[in-house]
């Protein structure tokens, strides 16, 4: 095992970095522009879709955050399914992490070349692709240090722009309503009282299109959560885990459920549900349509270093993530050298070339949010996957914890509760939208098994080619 201990990555990473930059893979596009879309099929229910994907979130992340306490090391969940689950699933989760940090840049990419349409309605997405594609990949090579830095001063401006959103419409619902026509908080639940369904009760009630409207909103729900394992990605560079990762992880779980429910309550208060746009930020489209033109551009921009800072925090996951498999020997070795400030070059530098196809992507496909939308669904299903692989380790490790008589310093709530629950929750969610065709999910979920067949391909192929080098 003296390949999975050994690393040359820096422990730099304090405290605040470790918590800002989990806290800066979460809070983005899932939250400032996938809500459109989430909140058009459930409507105020879109809340408690959040609190329910939000409890599951959490108990994966303080089952990883237990993992990763006791043993911080490169790769993280990877690692840990190498180590207690077998060969194959620590190659599994370590490829299916990789693939799921790809598409998140060009996701979040997409949506920051998008935010810029805002400011700049003529200028073409895949030109303000490249140009943040070169600046943040320059960043991301400075060092490890540098990178924490930066990104927790950028979660840094969305905790105050979201703080200071919600500190507002609190003012407008509670203080003074008459600021702003027709906000009160009867939005999340009565008719709409302005704009063009006026009285219409087809919008009314905190479920106006079901059940099954509500399950509709889970996929890009997931999606917006998609991030907060990257408290484990860091890990290995993370100084004093055994302190850090405990308090990181009660820390952002805590603040990313007030966030997104706080922000949601009060958004959907202000301003009725069914006059949101599907493929606009309902931040900046709230504050511009009454009138707030300074707030809108403001929160445009705030949005805009969200989308950013993901992109950041993916690149820097991405990188990791296959440093681990090179030190696991499930990639080539080249993927293992780092430069002299502990940064894993040649991995930042297959990552980079591979998201650049973010540029092709919209220069060939303008209408960005259907790339969009494809990109989110199977985003969830490599989510998905990542949060099996992790509950069902955790359920390993406990298990041999447990035979040693070892008692965690961290250790995960309601286990092994906690985990069940989990997996009956996602299996639930993927059979309700792999059966009814409206949800348009059953190609992405039909190719669960699908991926895991061709990765087991690639560690077959990985194994032998191993074993010939071996023999010579």
């Amino acid at each position: 095992m003296k390949q999975l201990q050994s690393s040359d990555l820096k422990r730099k990473l304090q405290n605040r970095h470790v918590q800002f930059i989990a806290f800066g893979g979460v809070i983005g596009t899932g939250l400032f522009l996938g809500t459109g879309s989430a909140i058009a099929v459930a409507g105020p229910a879109v809340i408690l879709g959040y609190l329910f994907s939000g409890m599951i979130a959490f108990f994966i992340m303080r089952h990883l955050g237990e993992m990763d306490t006791e043993e911080p090391m490169a790769g993280s969940f990877s690692y840990f399914a190498y180590k207690y689950c077998g060969k194959f699933t620590g190659f599994l989760s370590g490829w299916n992490y990789w693939f799921l940090s790809i598409l998140s840049i060009i996701a979040e990419l997409t949506a920051a070349a998008a935010y810029v349409q805002y400011w700049f309605p003529t200028l073409a997405t895949w030109k303000a692709a490249l140009f943040f594609f070169i600046i943040i990949n320059i960043i991301n090579a400075v060092t490890v240090k540098a990178y924490g830095e930066i990104e927790f001063w950028f979660s840094i401006i969305k905790i105050v722009a979201i703080s200071a959103m919600i500190i507002t419409g609190a003012y407008v619902l509670v203080i003074n309503p008459s600021l702003i026509d027709g906000a009160t908080f009867k939005n999340l639940w009565m008719p709409p009282t302005v704009g063009k369904h006026i009285g219409d009760p087809t919008f009314s009630g905190f479920f106006p299109h079901g059940f099954l409207g509500f399950i509709a909103a889970i996929p890009m729900i997931i999606f917006a959560f998609d991030g907060l394992e990257l408290v484990g990605i860091t890990a290995a560079e993370t100084a004093n885990p055994q302190k850090t990762i405990p308090k990181a992880v009660n820390q952002v779980m805590s603040r990313v459920l007030i966030f997104y429910v706080g922000s949601l309550v009060i958004l959907l208060s202000l301003y009725h549900w069914v006059n949101l746009g599907l493929t606009d930020s309902p931040f900046v489209m709230i504050f511009d349509r009454i009138g707030f033109k300074y707030a809108a551009w403001t929160l445009n921009f705030v949005i805009l270093t969200a989308a950013l800072s993901v992109y950041i925090t993916c690149i820097y996951s991405n990188s990791r993530v296959l440093y681990a498999l090179a030190l696991q020997q499930n990639a080539p070795k080249i993927f293992m050298k780092t430069n002299k400030r502990g940064i894993p070059t040649a991995a930042l530098m297959l990552s980079g070339i591979l998201t650049v196809s973010v540029v092709p992507l919209n220069y060939f496909v303008p209408n960005w949010f259907e790339a969009f939308k494809i990109i989110v669904n199977f985003l969830f299903m490599y989510t998905i996957i990542n949060w099996i692989l992790i509950t069902i380790t955790h359920l390993k490790f406990k298990k041999q914890k447990n035979l040693e008589n070892y008692k965690s310093i961290f250790p995960a709530p309601f286990y092994p509760y906690s985990n069940y629950i989990t997996l009956v929750f996602i299996a639930f969610i993927l059979i309700i939208v792999s059966i009814i065709p409206r949800f348009g999910m059953i190609t992405q979920v039909m190719f669960m098994p699908v991926w895991v067949l061709l990765v087991y391909i690639g560690y077959k192929i990985s194994k032998l080619s191993r074993n010939k080098k071996n023999k010579i």
